[in-house]
């Protein structure tokens, strides 16, 4: 701590500095001004800029150009120049570009750089004079060649885009690295592009990390970003660091940079160069999308969607990716399309949904592409199109995209939106398959199984059904125990089978819980259990499984696993008979027939026994055979007429 006594002292110090400060102020102007009055061309141009500056003296731009008009009249070239600023600028005399062309002139005649860098300035924007590109690059090449560091990265600027000259990027680098070196930030900017992009130069990450750097320590946002790139994706002889990105990046953000507070927020976001913080995220996300950065406003949205660093609010959520959807951003446009398919932060329109689609798809965005292609193939929001369908997704799958990959292998299985294929839909399979699709891989072991598209092989079959299996899809691990039960491509092993049912069947898939239950109805892989069995051909038979509702039927029509009960067992009959479960319609017909839990009906038996009947099933025709017996004519007319209406109700055509 500083005691009282040391720091009067320094005050003292301090007061005194400041006293001599302007002591020394005043003689300098004294000075000056004698030297003025005695017609010094050069004090009456310091004079002037003491006025015009106020350095020692009240700002005072009527006596700044007195002075300067005194100079300037003896040929002085710095009055000559500032005289001509004053009328460029307006700045206390009328704004007049004829007459600052016309003292900027004189004093570039007398090779004064700054005034021959702003007559070329002049010239090249027509201000003041007639516009004349040829005469502005003179100008400034004459300023250049002082070694006047505007004009020599002027020159840069217009060798580098071919402006006003033939584009030379070897002479843009010439000029860049002359101003470079006097230290101007503009020109250490670019030539650090020109080293990065290996622009007329050859690249040399090194170099132009250097002079980033140098441009970027004088505060130069656009280097202060450029060196962060440098760092976040490093580069040779560039060891990649994003703590150091990040340093680099947050100067330009605090500078107000819009793409670089964009890239703070996205690097608090996922915590790459410091430690993730969402708020930190939405904070700098909502800075750069306040100054219109598309980027920014998406990933604001994206964090009213998802509730991270802020409520989550799906109305926000829609603001925001509508003002990035409006520029343009792509990704928005999908997420917008999304939240008007499922009415989330706005009210549902389907329509609307597609339109954003459309825009993003055409953008190449895979996501939008794969979900315009699952509109027209359902026909929400647009007419229902599979060929167009079909179009969306190749142009998806053709960018990788997994699911689209996958829906194609279906279309091309199907036959829907193109000609059917087996081969190709193998193909476009395998490349989903291999990127880890589980479906996909599903799907590839059906093919192999069935010998759809390649030759029959079950070892390959087994091979992507273990694959989707260990990924626990259902499917697969139902179709790898029934490759186990049957012994197709490995030894019989009911046990097997069974475990595979049993992983497929608890995640609800019904044809597994048939087969399960099948397992434990006969004993086969697990101990038999009539309850077991009941339980998982109730969960199947509930899923609307035809067999297993059958199966269901037989239990209660015997007593297995469950108190008899025929009348519960005609109801299980019904619901699978009406899924042309033949055997179903045979046990119905026989219920119905011989009065088993029903009232007598000889009319309702024989229809559905016909209809069991009509399917070829031998068992059936000789029921018929055996009812008629027993009938009139006119009953068999009634139930032929009721059998043929089930019939047609059953097995109509799609």
């Amino acid at each position: 701590m500083i005691s009282p006594i040391r720091a009067a002292i320094y005050m003292l110090i301090l007061i005194s500095c400041a006293i001599g400060a302007i002591a020394q102020e005043s003689e300098d102007f004294e000075a000056t001004l004698h030297e003025a009055e005695q017609d010094d061309a050069e004090a009456q141009t310091s004079l002037g800029d003491i006025y015009f500056f106020g350095r020692g003296v009240e700002v005072d731009y009527a006596k700044a150009m007195e002075w300067y008009r005194k100079a300037a009249d003896q040929d002085h070239s710095k009055a000559q120049h500032k005289i001509g600023v004053m009328y460029d600028d307006g700045e206390g005399v009328v704004k007049d570009d004829a007459k600052a062309v016309e003292w900027y002139t004189k004093a570039a005649s007398q090779d004064y750089p700054d005034a021959q860098y702003d007559l070329g300035l002049m010239y090249l924007y027509g201000e003041g004079i007639q516009e004349d590109p040829s005469e502005s690059i003179r100008w400034i090449h004459k300023a250049a060649e002082r070694n006047y560091a505007n004009a020599q990265y002027a020159l840069g600027v217009f060798y580098a885009n071919g402006q006003h000259v033939e584009k030379d990027e070897s002479l843009a680098v010439e000029w860049y690295l002359k101003a470079a070196e006097q230290g101007h930030k503009l020109a250490q900017n670019n030539l650090g592009l020109m080293y990065d992009e290996g622009s007329g130069v050859a690249e040399d990450d090194a170099e132009a990390v250097k002079w980033y750097r140098s441009a970027a320590e004088q505060g130069n946002l656009n280097a202060q970003y450029n060196l962060g790139l440098m760092y976040e994706q490093g580069g040779t002889g560039i060891p990649k660091d994003e703590y150091e990105a990040f340093k680099w990046y947050r100067l330009a953000a605090e500078q107000e940079d819009a793409e670089a507070q964009y890239t703070i927020g996205a690097m608090y976001d996922k915590g790459r160069g410091v430690s993730e913080d969402d708020e930190e995220a939405v904070k700098w996300y909502r800075k750069s999308a306040a100054q219109g950065n598309a980027d920014a406003q998406y990933s604001l949205g994206v964090m009213y969607d998802n509730g991270e660093g802020v409520p989550e609010e799906n109305d926000k959520a829609a603001i925001w990716y509508r003002k990035a959807a409006e520029q343009g951003n792509a990704d928005a446009q999908n997420d917008l399309g999304v939240l008007y398919k499922n009415g989330e932060g706005v009210t549902r329109d389907v329509v609307e949904a597609a339109k954003w689609y459309r825009k993003a798809a055409a953008q190449e965005n895979v996501l939008a592409q794969y979900n315009l292609g699952f509109m027209y193939e359902i026909g929400m929001g647009v007419e229902l199109d599979e060929l167009v369908a079909a179009k969306w997704f190749q142009r998806a799958a053709e960018q990788n995209y997994v699911y689209a990959q996958r829906a194609l292998g279906i279309m091309f299985r199907l036959g829907r939106g193109v000609a059917q294929d087996d081969s190709a839909a193998v193909a476009w399979f395998t490349r989903a398959a291999l990127k880890g699709d589980r479906e996909s891989q599903s799907n590839l072991g059906y093919m192999y199984e069935k010998g759809h598209g390649v030759t029959l092989g079950y070892s390959e079959a087994i091979r992507w059904y273990r694959m989707a299996a260990e990924q626990d899809e259902p499917y697969a691990q139902n179709n790898l125990g029934n490759m186990y039960e049957n012994g197709l491509g490995l030894p019989q092993d009911y046990t097997e089978a069974a475990r595979w049912y049993a992983r497929a069947a608890g995640q609800g898939h019904s044809s597994a819980q048939y087969n399960l239950g099948i397992m434990y109805d006969l004993g086969t892989g697990v101990p038999e259990n009539d309850e077991k069995a009941l339980s998982w051909y109730r969960k199947a038979a509930e899923q609307g499984h035809g067999n297993a509702q059958f199966n269901m039927g037989v239990m209660y029509e015997y007593g297995e696993g469950v108190q008899q009960d025929e009348e519960e067992a005609l109801l299980w009959y019904r619901m699978a008979a009406e899924q042309g479960i033949v055997n179903a319609q045979i046990n119905m017909g026989y219920l119905y027939f011989h009065a088993k839990g029903v009232p007598e009906n000889e009319i309702l038996g024989y229809a559905w026994t016909r209809v069991a009947a009509s399917q070829g099933d031998s068992l059936a025709n000789s029921n018929i055979e055996a009812f008629r017996v027993f009938m009139s004519t006119n009953q068999i007319e009634q139930a032929e007429k009721l059998a043929k209406s089930y019939s047609e109700r059953i097995y109509a055509q799609p």
